[in-house]
């Protein structure tokens, strides 16, 4: 069969189901990610964990996937319907040696396809597995006759419970410690509904639960939270029952969105300069080795100015990149604009939960509304996101740097330019005719000033408002 090239992407292989990815490219899939590891660490009998979300296509990919794995002689770890941290987990806590989610994350039907994990929860990227495995299977293909003696076993493996542990435990979560609380979360029909709801119950918390029953054809609205429109559910329901705050998870639970009491979504870059906040407060400071927070580039300044006992650290947007940097530099946290968190301190993966059960923990001890907690952290203009369909990205890049040489450039993910009282950043999509720009001002004026001047030199149309639109509050 014709393999589609362009599903392998930089974080991710992924494309429309069945048309570009089905069950005879995963099986492909499957045998050459084992060719893969026994590229890097030899010829032997490895252990793979396999979990899957709640898509319609997500079972007949994960037979075909696994089957893939069996017939070049190695055991399949069955994790079942799981979050994607909860695969990383696995894989880190149980020392497989790697680990497959069956997942689309946030992107709607017929979408499908696979996050790859080497040991140790190491996720493959473009660079570090993903384009090797497409050059390989656009060269050679295999045959289904061309396999092990037998396939190997398939061994089922429930993680729920020791994931929740984990969770409480990080957090330091007594039984019903937030038993004077209330919150609603919106899960989107997503993985994370049932086992986020399982936690929050541990906790005493009052849930008031949208769409938490898993169902891969999303019936009430993609499990998106980046999309203003799906958010409209979970604003309305934590106003309606005067609820504490609000969640929204994608749907493979690997980002999480907050709504302060409100009805107002929270940035995530806010969301990483509280839990700085926290966690530096916690720790022990030593001035010769103070912990390390990293933020995405996108970040509003306020992350880095607000970093207190502790140094900051902007850097690439992608959780490959970050997770990377964080195991090289042995940084503490990071986060990033699209609502993924990671903690270091061995793990290096996306931990939504004990994000949220942090920020609970800090409403209780400082006796406070959750718009309060943020509101330090609102103190410039920042656009989020904005995305122009383009075709000549690259040209225009160019343009954007020759008219603001004056400014200070950073070029480590797009093109950065910093002045004293406002900054832009543009920044082209890896797989579409896409420019996106992010603008941050000191005052008002200024930043619709810029803002209007930047989309007048790009001179594209426009695709999307940004979600989150922080002014000072």
């Amino acid at each position: 069969m014709e393999i589609n090239s362009e599903i392998f992407r930089l974080y991710d292989i992924r494309g429309i189901f069945p048309r570009e990815i089905n069950e005879e490219t995963s099986y492909q899939i499957g045998r050459c990610f084992i060719h893969f590891l026994r590229k890097e660490k030899g010829d032997k009998k490895f252990q793979i964990a396999v979990g899957r979300d709640i898509r319609l296509s997500s079972p007949l990919l994960f037979k075909s996937f696994s089957n893939g794995v069996r017939d070049e002689g190695c055991d399949i770890i069955d994790l079942g319907l799981i979050t994607t941290p909860m695969l990383y987990f696995a894989v880190s806590n149980f020392n497989y040696d790697g680990g497959v989610i069956i997942t689309a994350s946030h992107n709607p039907n017929p979408f499908n396809g696979l996050k790859l994990t080497r040991e140790k929860a190491i996720p493959l990227a473009g660079n570090t597995g993903i384009f090797w495995m497409k050059d390989f299977l656009l060269k050679k293909q295999f045959s289904s006759q061309e396999k092990a003696v037998s396939r190997e076993e398939i061994y089922e493996k429930d993680i729920n419970e020791d994931y929740l542990r984990l969770n409480l435990k990080m957090a330091d979560i007594k039984e019903d410690e937030f038993k004077d609380f209330s919150l609603v979360i919106d899960a989107g029909n997503g993985t994370g509904g049932p086992i986020a709801v399982e936690l929050l119950k541990r906790t005493g918390i009052k849930i008031y639960p949208l769409y938490c029953q898993p169902d891969g054809s999303f019936p009430n609205h993609v499990p998106d939270p980046l999309l203003q429109k799906n958010l409209a559910d979970v604003i309305s329901l934590v106003k309606e029952k005067n609820a504490d705050f609000g969640i929204a998870l994608d749907g493979d639970a690997d980002r999480i969105f907050f709504i302060d009491e409100n009805g107002i979504p929270v940035s995530g870059d806010l969301i990483t300069a509280l839990m700085a906040k926290i966690l530096l407060r916690e720790l022990p400071f030593d001035p010769k080795n103070p912990f390390k927070i990293l933020y995405d580039i996108r970040s509003s300044n306020i992350v880095g100015e607000s970093i207190e006992r502790g140094i900051g650290i902007p850097y690439c947007i992608g959780h490959s990149l970050i997770k990377e940097k964080m195991r090289k530099d042995d940084i503490l946290f990071g986060g990033e604009l699209s609502g993924h968190y990671y903690l270091g301190q061995g793990l290096f993966y996306e931990v939504p939960f004990f994000v949220l059960l942090k920020i609970l923990k800090e409403l209780k001890k400082e006796k406070t509304v959750f718009s309060n907690l943020i509101k330090p952290y609102k103190k410039y203009y920042h656009s989020g996101e904005i995305n122009f369909e383009i075709k000549n990205k690259e040209e225009k890049i160019k343009e954007l740097k020759e008219l603001y040489g004056n400014g200070k450039i950073l070029e480590i993910d797009g093109l950065r330019v910093d002045y004293d009282d406002w900054w832009f950043l543009a920044r082209m999509s890896n797989t579409e005719p896409v420019l996106r720009l992010t603008i941050e001002a000191k005052t008002k004026e200024n930043f619709l000033k810029r803002k209007q001047e930047l989309i007048k030199v790009i001179n594209a149309p426009i695709l999307n408002e940004p979600l989150i639109y922080k002014t000072l509050s």
